[in-house]
């Protein structure tokens, strides 16, 4: 059993940056792979980064590739999400998600554990 709690969402104007953390709780973290999604009003959740359980792989979505960081300590049992370059197209709801599993998926149907969210916020 693994509950999540994304923090760190805000405004920001474009341009500038913002980093968003996932603080897990349970003994396994380390078991875990994780994703972090995000949903805009009237859209579908999608896919924004991943990263296996060890850190060594990670993946982007292709709007988010060059700007977006994601990362985890695996000591603290929190994902990080670091994103630069803001654009207003960033505005959304973004969610951290678990799945156990040694690898990530970008689709959230397989995810087992979601936190309830941050908004992010990106004004032109």
């Amino acid at each position: 059993q693994v509950q999540l709690v994304e923090s760190g969402g805000g405004l920001v104007q474009a341009g500038g940056s913002l980093r968003l953390s996932c603080a897990a709780s349970g003994r396994t973290f380390s078991s875990y792979a994780m994703g972090w999604f995000r949903q805009a009003p009237g859209k579908e959740r999608e896919f924004v980064a991943g990263i296996n359980w060890n850190g060594f792989n990670r993946g982007y979505a292709d709007s988010v590739k060059g700007r977006f960081t994601v990362s985890r300590d695996n000591a603290k049992n929190t994902v990080y999400l670091q994103m630069n370059s803001l654009k207003p197209e960033d505005t959304a709801v973004y969610y951290c998600a678990a799945i156990r599993s040694s690898v990530y998926y970008s689709d959230h149907e397989k995810y087992d554990y979601w936190g309830q969210g941050t908004q992010v916020t990106v004004s032109s």
